[in-house]
Formats: structure tokens, sequence, C-alpha cells
């Protein structure tokens, strides 16, 4: 089989090339530059060079041709812009998500055509075919699954994904990958937004929205407690970064037009925890599931939360969640599981508190608790 393997520099991707290596198949591996590098160098080192250093090495060790494929354009207009955008808004974006949709299984796939029978990559997900249809499960180890991040791919990008090692724990990708002396065993894993490589995320933000200080309320008391520099960087249910003394304080809200962030004390932050919220953009992986009572992951991670759900034909709905959660945030999206299947994935339009807790219309600012 003719397949496109997607190669990052990392051990995920450099394992599945070899693994797709020993089962015989007809590789080329492709190495998708989206750096930001041209326009955000001064804010950081950007890896792209030593990435593809790395990829050249695992091709050569493997004996597979390495082709660099630049898709910086598509990358802005399909996701920077996308990230800008809901921030701005006062949204949390999730452009990890649109990586996988709008770019390594959409503008890449529009640029190799039908050349190429599969495309794999290094993902911690799997895809079989159940009763005539392709479905995702999720990876087994429950940590490092990434099936959120590819919850919105059409039918047609998943029929053609191959993730070769979604059936194995991180321990066993490295165990193999050092077994098999690729050039990338010990190589730490990436964190953050794949678009940023070493730039912060502030950096980022500040760069293309700026800086407007505005007030850090209390939201159950309405006191002022501090400063921030601009609520776009700020999102619901954040705990870091605050600067506030006698904590912990959880970011529970946002007024956009008054540029003013509302915090909640731990002590207090089930008063704005949701149990109901709507959603908005409902993406279905295959059809839509029968069943009203499904699981949803409201963040990448391993925590799984019942739920019952109910869905409109205008691609709109309501989840309610068995119990209520802190940091449902409009803007970020929930994805939707029937047990190890990934269902697919919708946009968190607005949520329902479950407390009493609100939004302060008034300031008082005789009190604060600001270091």
């Amino acid at each position: 089989m003719k397949v496109a393997v997607l190669l990052s520099g990392g051990v995920d991707s450099s394992l599945a090339l070899r693994l797709l290596r020993e089962e015989g198949h007809e590789l080329t591996a492709f190495y998708l530059k989206v750096w930001l590098e041209d326009e955000l160098s001064y804010l950081g080192d950007c890896p792209w060079e030593e990435d593809l250093e790395f990829a050249r090495s695992v091709c050569a060790a493997t004996d597979v041709p390495l082709e660099i494929r630049s898709l910086q354009k598509a990358y802005w207009d399909r996701v920077v812009r996308y990230t800008i955008d809901e921030l701005r808004a006062g949204r949390t974006p999730s452009p990890d998500i649109f990586c996988n949709q709008r770019i390594k299984f959409g503008a890449f796939f529009d640029e190799i055509d039908d050349s190429y029978e599969r495309v794999a990559s290094g993902h911690y997900a799997r895809a079989d075919r159940l009763a005539g249809r392709s479905r995702l499960r999720r990876g087994v180890d429950p940590v490092k699954d990434q099936s959120y991040f590819l919850s919105h791919l059409f039918p047609e990008q998943l029929e053609r994904a191959l993730f070769p090692i979604g059936h194995l724990t991180k321990q066993e990708v490295r165990e193999s990958a050092r077994r098999l002396h690729l050039p990338t065993q010990n190589r730490k894993d990436s964190q953050g937004i794949c678009f940023l490589g070493k730039i912060k995320y502030r950096d980022f933000v500040r760069h293309h929205l700026g800086e407007r200080d505005g007030d850090i309320v209390d939201r159950e008391t309405g006191d002022l407690l501090g400063q921030h520099h601009g609520y776009w960087f700020h999102t619901l249910g954040q705990r870091q970064g605050l600067g506030l003394s006698h904590g912990p304080w959880y970011v529970s809200g946002k007024d956009t037009e008054s540029n003013v962030v509302y915090v909640s004390h731990a002590e207090r932050r089930i008063e704005s925890a949701v149990r109901d919220y709507e959603v908005e953009n409902v993406h279905w992986l295959g059809r839509a599931p029968a069943r009203r009572k499904l699981q949803v992951k409201l963040r990448h991670g391993p925590r799984l939360l019942d739920a019952e759900v109910e869905f409109s034909s205008e691609g709109r709905g309501i989840v309610g969640l068995e119990r209520p959660e802190s940091g449902v945030a409009p803007g970020q999206f929930t994805v939707f599981y029937d047990g190890e299947e990934c269902l697919g994935g919708a946009k968190i339009s607005a949520g329902r508190p479950s407390g009493r807790g609100g939004t302060t219309a008034h300031v008082r600012k005789t009190r604060s608790t600001a270091p």
C-alpha cells in the first residue's frame, strides 16, 4: 500500500514510520512546515530546523524518502486567523483540533490528491471499520489519547487515516524506539500549540492583540482584586498567572466590552460551575448517535464525564453533565464518546451556572487583595 507519513521529528511519528516500513508498505515521509518563524522570529527560537534534522535522520535510518511541504499560508488562513478571532471575541479557541482537520488531513490531502492511498501520523488514536464505516477509537494510553484533537475529521479524511501507534502506550513507544535505535528515541515531547514552537503563547497573543489594562473582580462580592493586561490573555478555569494573594483564585467570567476579568475563590468555585451547557456547530464522524446518554471530554486528557445530550436538526444541542464542572468556556470544544468510540464534537456556545453565582454588575473598590 502506498502511504504518506506525516513526520514531525518526534519519537511518535518516527516509530509510526518504522512500524509501517516493517509491514512492507511503500512509504514517503512528509515534513509539514507550518511554523510562524518569519513573522514572530523575534519572540523566540523556532525549532523547525532541529525537527527537520531529526526527521532526516529517521528517514536515512529507515531508507524512506523525505519531502518538505510548506503549508504556512494555509495554516495562517485556516487556523491562526481563527485563533486570533476567537481570543478577540473572548472565547477559548482550540487550534489543534483545526490543525488536524484543516491542515494535516485537509490542506495536505489537497497537496497530494489521490497519489497515496493512506496518510499516517503518530497520533495516539485508533481507526478501524465496523459495519462498513470507519470509526475513531481512543488510544489505549488514556493520558496520551489524542482522539479529542481528531474529533472534527470528516468521514472521508478518517477513511484515509492510519494511526500505527494507537495500540501502544507512551512507555511502549519509548521502549520500541530504543530497541530499534531510532534517532528520536530520547527526544522530549513537544508541548503547547502546534504552530508556536518555542514561542510563548502569551507573546503570540500580545503580538496580535496588544495589551489593555482592566480590572480583576471577585465575581461573588464585586471587590476589586487587581489588574490584568487584556481579557484575551485569560481563559475560564485558569488558575495560574493572575497575581492575586489569598488564593487560590480561578477565572470564572469575562466582560469583553468593559475588559473585566471575574474570578472566584476556590471555596466558592462550585457556585460558578456548570451542569448544562449549549453547543453549536455539531460535527459527527459518522452517523449521529441514537443514544442520549454518552460520555464527553471538555479538554484533552484522560477524564471522561457522563452526560445526557439532546440535539436539534440545526446543528445545536444541550449537554447535561451528571455533575457540575468548572471551566466550561464558550469557544472550547466538547467531544462525544460512546465507550471507546469517538463520535464527534461541538463548540460550546454558553453555559448555565448550577449555583447562585453570576457576573457582578458593580465593582466595589473598598478592599483589594492584590499583592
